[in-house]
């Protein structure tokens, strides 16, 4: 079998070899100093001409996609090579890919310190699936180390590190799902890092291809063929990236700039956003809804906008998508004037997928506009909630018309604010159903999950088409990597119990470890019987450090998961709720910096400290940008929580006492049931939004900035993003930033705060406050100051302080 694959280069240029044997090719391509790509087609032409995924630093592509062979945003960097008897070297600066001839089979290397460190192989006992001798598919084996550590995936269930397990790459509505075990869920992203404990250093592999596929970290073993991993899909074309890191960091932030830019939603989408099913299925829906704006008032729960669920749609008890339910909703534009009255936004649910009795459904059906079936005559129909029902098909342009237009008509000219686009995850289980795709007619197993994403990219045009100068925001539950270029996510329809506050934070984490950083997750649980006080308070705690902060449910005791749920713990909750507004600035600081840098938002300890091996073990904490911990409570009972605190020069602080810590080391944090652990980076500062918070002032912007100093001598200069919040004229340079710089000596603390840029910031001062603890004499702006907390920053009329 081996000489039947020998392999020769026929080709070579523009950074690309062609290597041939039996009339098969295979594509090497040399893109960046650390980044390569493998293409082999499994027929005589690529099974997909365009990529949607791949969009180097790109906000968004045509509907049509991205040239799959265009090399243009790549810069092809010079690169040396060396052809031998039975193999050829191909290397870069930085990354060395060694390739035996017999079979295809490819050994990666990092150039480290001089050296080549060999960080990746082929498994040697065949890699490819050659005449489908490993079956029908595509299929890529690697060989597996026993101390690698496996990261990504996207939303996937159980722990951090997915060694030595096996996982289905198949968006379907998991509803309930068991947050340790399920799988698959919702979302298709065919990534994930490999990071090697003994070299240090870590890659990542991407997988260009939209089938169902299966991705084995090492739950396979045959005693043929050693250790080893697979990628498997069903149909389609092996089209993949080796990433380079060499850090953890370095690799999810070169896939995140590969796929293209985190879009940058208005501020209001990072504040409470409240929903429940029950409203809008209760037969006086519009009654209810205006009771959760009133209850928000009443208790002082400050909330930036509602997720209006599918129920106002209903005809009888089905539910129909871009129709309003008047018996429920009498009034949608005076129902949501009241929203807005009272400071709310409305993001209402929309649906890929119409019923067979749905008004539209035989026009569109007529008009070829759903996925069709094999004949291409009738339309594909499919098990969907009651009834059966099918598939709008996002690669007819016809299609793409409709829903837009229906947006604008159904939703935003009723003043909907946004989209929530949902139950999107095109379960089609005939394998020889069809999408129009552009005029070359495709199995739409080759593209479900791109239709998913073209349907987002119709709500996001849709909605900047409407108001050009607002910044949209959308929501998805489903997605392929390249979401993120238009919506904020969650992790689906979760189950209420301890475990799921536990793993949905691992889940959130892996998202962000694939390039999906705007993510959250229904707080509270979304199925199930409601939560326990206890349970509630700690998941909001968990929830406000999340970009998405929903609590949302539908509950089989017909309950709803609400803030003022418990009337005896409303004052914690409030607490926290409250805490929430008041990190807002920090959160969309980040946000900014995700859009621009491609920096996650959350991330887990071992991110930023992966020099300290300790942070890779298993835990619960993350990162909420470079420098704060968060370490929620997630055991029932729990009034106590270890926490390690990775190894820092400087050590951290507890923001709860103030007190400074060393590094390194693992402390007993108290934790009774109003408390969260928190802690900072020394040298650290974060914005905040300062004073009284309640209901009728969330939209105000007083400023506070939070300073945790070195304790010893230094310097530290943060710059945090101001703009207006809303609208895009960010893009034309109306920002400004808000700049701290701290210098420290044994007995002073010296703070300067100015303001740089042209946008004029909606506050006349700022309060600098300083942990507790701190002892030393304080000197803002050149000026000493004798009073403690907090010290006050004035005159910025000049728009500089």
């Amino acid at each position: 079998m081996r000489l039947k694959w020998r392999y020769k280069l026929v080709k070579e240029q523009d950074n690309q070899l062609i290597f041939a044997c039996n009339n098969k090719h295979i594509h090497f391509f040399i893109l960046e100093e650390d980044l390569c790509r493998v293409f082999m087609s499994t027929g005589d032409q690529p099974a997909l001409t365009a990529t949607w995924t791949v969009a180097p630093e790109a906000e968004d592509i045509p509907f049509e996609g991205r040239d799959r062979f265009d090399l243009s945003p790549f810069s092809l960097p010079a690169y040396q090579r060396e052809i031998g008897n039975d193999q050829i070297i191909i290397e870069t600066k930085l990354l060395k890919a060694v390739i035996r001839l017999d079979g295809f089979i490819i050994s990666w290397y990092a150039k480290e310190n001089g050296e080549d460190v060999l960080i990746s192989n082929d498994r040697k006992t065949q890699s490819y699936n050659y005449n489908n001798k490993l079956g029908k598919g595509v299929y890529h084996y690697l060989e597996r180390y026993k101390d690698d550590l496996y990261y990504g995936l996207g939303e996937k269930s159980g722990t951090l590190n997915k060694a030595r397990k096996r996982y289905r790459m198949q968006a379907i509505d998991a509803m309930g799902y068991d947050a340790e075990f399920t799988d698959p869920l919702y979302k298709h992203i065919p990534f994930y890092i490999t990071h090697n404990q003994k070299s240090q250093l870590s890659y990542g592999l991407f997988y260009d291809n939209y089938s169902d596929s299966v991705f084995d970290l090492g739950a396979e073993l045959d005693n043929y063929h050693g250790l080893y991993r697979y990628y498997h899909a069903e149909k389609g074309d092996l089209d993949y990236y080796f990433i380079l890191g060499p850090k953890v960091r370095d690799v999810v932030e070169k896939y995140s700039k590969l796929t293209g830019k985190t879009v940058f939603p208005p501020k209001w989408s990072l504040g409470y956003s409240g929903s429940t099913m029950a409203y809008t299925d209760a037969p006086d829906a519009q009654e209810q809804l205006k009771k959760f704006v009133d209850a928000c008032s009443t208790y002082g729960i400050p909330c930036d906008s509602f997720q209006l669920s599918s129920g106002y749609t209903t005809i009888g008890e089905k539910r129909y998508v871009f129709h309003w339910n008047h018996g429920k909703v009498p009034d949608p534009q005076g129902m949501i004037q009241y929203f807005h009255d009272h400071g709310l936004r409305i993001c209402a649910n929309i649906k890929p997928c119409l019923l067979q009795d749905h008004p539209h459904y035989r026009e569109l059906a007529d008009r070829g506009m759903f996925i069709q079936a094999e004949n291409n005559q009738d339309p594909d129909v499919v098990q969907y909630w009651d009834d059966e029902g099918s598939y709008l098909d996002f690669t007819n342009p016809e299609t793409i018309l409709w829903w837009k237009e229906k947006v604008k008509e159904q939703l935003l000219s009723y003043g909907i604010d946004s989209t929530w686009n949902d139950n999107n995850e095109y379960e089609i289980w005939d394998k020889s159903a069809q999408a129009f795709g552009f005029g070359n007619s495709i199995a739409v197993d080759y593209i479900k999950p791109i239709q998913t994403l073209l349907m987002l990219k119709s709500s996001f045009e849709a909605q900047k088409e409407y108001a050009p100068n607002l910044r949209p925001y959308l929501i998805s539950r489903s997605g392929c990597p390249g979401m993120q270029r238009y919506v904020q996510t969650w992790s689906g329809d979760n189950f209420t119990e301890w475990k799921t506050l536990r793993f949905n934070i691992k889940m959130g984490l892996s998202l962000s470890l694939s390039g999906v950083y705007n993510v959250g997750h229904d707080v509270g649980g979304f199925n199930g019987l409601a939560p326990e006080p206890e349970l509630l308070i700690r998941w909001i705690q968990n929830g406000i450090f999340h970009p998405r902060f929903t609590i949302h449910s539908w509950n089989e005791d017909d309950t709803v998961n609400a803030p003022w749920m418990y009337p005896e713990h409303l004052s914690i909750i409030s607490k926290f709720m409250k805490e929430r507004v008041k990190w807002i600035p920090y959160f969309y600081h980040l946000l900014y910096k995700a859009n621009q840098e491609y920096k996650p938002i959350l991330t887990p300890t071992f991110y930023y400290f992966e020099n300290d091996p300790n942070t890779f073990a298993e835990n619960d904490d993350f990162m909420v940008g470079e420098n704060l911990l968060v370490c929620s409570v997630v055991e029932k009972g729990a009034t106590k929580r270890r926490v390690y605190l990775p190894k820092e020069e400087n050590g951290w602080y507890d923001l709860n006492s103030g007190q400074w810590l060393e590094g390194g080391q693992t402390i007993e944090a108290d934790a009774p049931l109003d408390v969260i652990p928190l802690f900072s980076r020394a040298g650290s500062a974060f914005p905040i939004r300062d004073g009284e918070i309640t209901f009728n002032n969330k939209h105000e912007d007083q400023r506070g900035i939070l300073i945790y100093p070195i304790p010893g001598e230094g310097e530290t200069t943060h710059k945090f993003y101001e703009d207006d919040g809303l609208s895009v004229n960010y893009k034309n340079g109306e920002f400004s930033y808000v700049t701290v710089k701290v210098k420290t000596t044994s007995g002073l603390v010296d703070i300067n705060v100015y303001i740089e840029g042209s946008f004029k910031v909606p506050y006349d001062f700022i309060n600098v406050y300083l942990p507790r603890t701190e002892k030393r004499d304080v000197r803002i702006n050149g000026e000493k100051t004798d009073s403690r907390y907090p010290f006050t920053v004035k005159d910025i009329e000049s728009g500089v302080l």
